[in-house]
């Protein structure tokens, strides 16, 4: 498609596949740009993250001379070490390199800057450079946030959707991840739905409460209809939007979402209810959601969204829950089992198969709604 791709002056570099490939002079050519050199004298690299989708460094440069406005830290993000991850995981590669040359600069959603991004054809070679956001810390899947967070959060939303809205440049953008499903791809994903179903279920055996399995199984039942629901109100998803994906800084006063790599197009609300049942406890999600919808539906409307009204705002909202089931089974489904990981899991599903029962969302789906 037409739209211009953001390019890096250093990118006739080699791309790093290694943190040992992390050298000065690597640096040095990466941080270079606008006839501007920057010359990195040392560089200290260290591993941060958990590595499930890539192997994420921490890399503090010293500079000679003037830094010229430079970070003193980096985060680098370079493919996964292990064979078979990086294998799974490689259109996420594509999807995060793409936000970062050609869809970051057109939406408002806060990101950190980027200083290099790069891919190889076959993406095998992946290095993503961007600002390290210390002293922010990353959210607490688990333990959920509070109204504060929450709210930065839905705002932070509205920045990626308002600009992006019904905006149909983007159905046939190549970084997409997963585009707008027709009948034939929302048949097949339903398919893979109730396989990581059955999947998801077998491994959490009975730590699942029977309520939620007869939820969770309700609701990847009908996925094939809920993807093709409201289909001509779209904008780009984020797709994982949740707070393990988000960096708060330390009074609460600024969010920084990270993590591009299930960029999509669909309903932009499910993002909105992804966030709000897995990322808050069921006791504050039903307490101030209505107020979060309110939130994010003045964003929207301030950046140029019109005809859509709060009330269609908070139907969507509700519909929009399933992704809260579907996003966690598919990640849950297919990965290596950790003790944190089925913890998580487990807290994501049964708080947004609560969410699901508060809001009567497969009722929705089903048309048997009053």
């Amino acid at each position: 498609m037409g739209l211009e791709r953001k390019t890096w002056a250093s990118t006739a570099i080699a791309i790093p596949r290694y943190p040992g490939d992390i050298t000065s002079k690597w640096l040095s050519a990466a941080l270079s740009r606008d006839g501007q050199a920057a010359r990195v004298s040392v560089v200290d690299v260290t591993a941060i993250g958990t590595g499930q989708t890539g192997a994420t460094y921490r890399v503090a440069a010293k500079y000679e001379g003037g830094a010229e406005g430079l970070p003193e830290t980096f985060v680098i993000k370079l493919p996964a070490q292990d064979d078979t991850v990086r294998d799974r995981v490689i259109i996420g590669y594509r999807s995060e390199c793409a936000f970062y040359a050609a869809v970051a600069d057109r939406v408002r959603v806060p990101t950190p800057e980027c200083f290099y991004c790069e891919i190889s054809d076959d993406a095998m070679n992946y290095a993503l450079l961007l600002a390290d956001q210390a002293p922010a810390t990353q959210g607490d899947q688990i333990a959920g946030c509070g109204e504060q967070e929450a709210r930065l959060a839905v705002t932070a939303l509205a920045g990626l959707h308002g600009p992006s809205w019904c905006d149909r440049v983007w159905l046939d953008f190549e970084g997409i991840a997963f585009t707008r499903p027709d009948e034939a791809s929302a048949k097949g994903l339903g398919e893979v739905a109730r396989m990581s179903l059955d999947i998801t279920v077998d491994k959490l055996g009975d730590r699942m409460s029977g309520a939620d399995r007869e939820t969770f199984t309700a609701a990847m039942g009908l996925v094939e209809p809920w993807l093709l629901a409201e289909q001509d109100r779209f904008a780009l998803l984020h797709g994982d939007y949740r707070l393990d994906n988000m960096l708060f800084h330390p009074d609460a006063s600024r969010v920084t979402v990270v993590d591009w790599q299930t960029l999509g197009v669909g309903l932009p609300a499910r993002d909105l209810a992804y966030f709000t049942a897995t990322s808050l406890r069921p006791e504050l999600r039903s307490a101030i959601e209505r107020y979060l919808v309110d939130v994010y539906h003045h964003a929207l409307i301030g950046y140029g969204v019109t005809d859509y009204d709060r009330e269609t705002c908070w139907r969507d909202y509700r519909l929009g829950m399933p992704q809260a089931l579907l996003i966690s089974a598919l990640g849950f489904a297919f990965a290596a089992a950790t003790d944190r990981g089925d913890d998580m899991v487990l807290t994501m599903l049964s708080r947004g198969c609560r969410a699901i029962r508060d809001l009567r969302t497969l009722d929705l789906i089903e048309g048997s709604e009053l």
